[in-house]
């Protein structure tokens, strides 16, 4: 299993298998990060330009052989056991769902076998977790594929949010407003 810079399970054998679409792929499929950070890479963008800014990697979905990949999570609901992301506005509470690295875009990958030496990365690929799975996939073998029920503290934790939700949403009359405050 792939681990984090520091030797915790990222909970996948193979990021890539998890990953989605690249970032920086455009719905034409075209290299956003040749169009807008040419600087960056200048070969890179060159390249890119020559090929009418065309992904290399196209749709047959290789995106480890692209040195710029990088799939990061929506975070809208947990990547293991499906729980929906309740925000609430004007309210700094920690998220219900967090986003999870399967692979850092800054550090070396801790894979050892030869078909990772082929990859062009390391890259940054991220799920989103509930942070009751984040920490069963840091702290033990839990995988993020495993087939997951939400933890009953973490439907608490929802349910608690979508009644404040609910509560802050209702309409009051004016008359109503008033009558209470007297």
């Amino acid at each position: 299993m792939e681990r984090t810079p520091d030797g915790t399970p990222v909970g996948a054998d193979d990021p890539y298998a998890v990953a989605g679409v690249c970032d920086h792929l455009t719905d034409d499929g075209r290299c956003r990060f040749a169009l807008t950070r040419a600087g960056d890479d200048p070969e890179f963008a060159a390249d890119r330009r020559r090929d009418g800014y065309a992904c290399h990697v196209g749709a047959d979905g290789a995106w480890h052989a692209c040195p710029h990949y990088r799939s990061t999570t929506d975070g809208r609901e947990c990547y293991r056991c499906g729980l929906p992301e309740v925000r609430l506005a004007h309210d700094d509470a920690r998220p219900l769902v967090e986003e999870h690295h399967l692979s850092y875009g800054d550090a070396a990958s801790s894979a050892s076998d030869t078909a990772d030496a082929d990859r062009a990365g390391p890259h940054e690929i991220t799920v989103a977790l509930c942070r009751w799975c984040h920490t069963k996939v840091h702290k033990s073998f839990a995988r993020i594929d495993d087939d997951a029920s939400p933890d009953p503290e973490a439907i608490a934790a929802r349910e608690n949010r979508r009644s404040r939700e609910q509560s802050e949403s209702a309409f009051e009359t004016a008359s109503e407003r008033f009558d209470r405050d007297e």
